[in-house]
């Protein structure tokens, strides 16, 4: 068993890097990514505690891009930290993330909600600020009723205090990867909002801008959901790769290996992603 889509609080789940290699051990999963948002930071610490328990992290991280007009998330893997073409692309989108949150806490007081930014910090800890954190601070001071209520009112694209932020495309982040050595792939694809032959062709899209593969089993797709993804990747020859999209109390009912109770994802992906590698 393996999970290639992994977050921890240096980003926006809430468990230490070292709690994730925990997690995916006692899970049964030989292999995990940490594929935290444009960051790679976390990657030596979850290594080091992977090692100790007999398993293995892969480096990975999540990167927002722009496609078709909306969002589409970009997961990376191989890629080492240290100094690479796609580091220093991470660089610029975490000071543009700074940016952003000043924005957002403006936003959100001229609506009247009561925040300060010292606070959503003291909530991300040593991580970098995003919105699950905002959120959590809302619900936290009883300004909404949920995590969920927070993006609905607040957080989401198109609510009130909503702020974009930069962003690459996926052929840029395809390209990063592969001249730092390692493979970009798709993350939860019916994100894109698409289906039928409307989602083949952006697939198809996807991967002549670069992209090796498809998230095809994920933590909250339904078995047929994944039946069909994998048999798109497999028609585009693609890898069909897959994880839980585990990010703690901000997911809680997401668990690493597992997704929401009966993930699973097949060893050979990472074999089969690892071919596609420069």
């Amino acid at each position: 068993m393996i999970d290639l889509h992994t977050h921890s609080n240096l980003s926006d789940g809430s468990s230490e890097p070292e709690q994730i290699a925990e997690l995916a051990a006692r899970a049964g999963c030989s292999y995990f990514a940490l594929t935290d948002h444009d960051r790679l930071d976390g990657i030596e610490r979850a290594s080091r505690r992977a090692g100790e328990l007999g398993i293995t992290c892969i480096a990975g991280c999540e990167v927002s891009c722009d496609f078709l007009g909306t969002s589409c998330h970009v997961l990376v893997y191989f890629v080492q930290p240290g100094q690479s073409p796609l580091q220093d692309e991470l660089d610029r989108l975490l000071d543009d993330r700074e940016t952003r949150n000043g924005r957002l806490i403006g936003r959100l007081n001229q609506l009247g909600v009561d925040i300060t930014l010292e606070e959503v910090r003291a909530q991300a800890g040593q991580g970098s600020i995003g919105r699950p954190h905002f959120a959590q601070v809302l619900v936290d001071k009883g300004l909404v009723g949920s995590i969920q209520d927070a993006f609905d009112e607040y957080l989401g694209k198109g609510s009130k205090a909503y702020v974009g932020k930069a962003r690459v495309t996926p052929g840029e982040v395809a390209k990063l990867a592969r001249l730092s050595g390692g493979v970009a792939v798709l993350a939860h694809p019916f994100t894109l909002g698409l289906e039928g032959s409307a989602l083949k062709d952006a697939v198809l899209d996807l991967r002549d801008q670069g992209l090796v593969g498809l998230e095809a089993y994920y933590g909250r797709y339904s078995r047929d959901q994944q039946d069909l993804l994998v048999s798109l990747a497999n028609s585009l020859d693609m890898v069909p790769t897959g994880g839980s999209d585990f990010h703690g109390d901000y997911k809680p009912d997401l668990a690493v290996g597992v997704g929401t109770g009966d993930l699973f994802v097949p060893d050979d992906v990472l074999d089969s992603l690892q071919e596609r590698c420069p």
